[in-house]
């Protein structure tokens, strides 16, 4: 199983590279869409956290 791991994450390394180098601007884009998710994500729990206390 630990085989399976390391050659799943080595295939997902060279794939990110690839799209990196064939599309910087679609890797950029989907670079900032992950951290706008983020983003929100933890406005939303901070949210929740703030209508909790009140």
């Amino acid at each position: 199983m630990a085989q399976a791991k390391k050659v799943g994450m080595y295939l997902l390394l060279i794939f990110v590279v690839y799209t990196i180098i064939t599309s910087p601007q679609r890797a950029a884009e989907l670079v900032q869409s992950g951290f706008v998710g983020i983003s929100d994500a933890a406005k939303a729990v901070g949210e929740f956290m703030t209508g909790l206390v009140n």
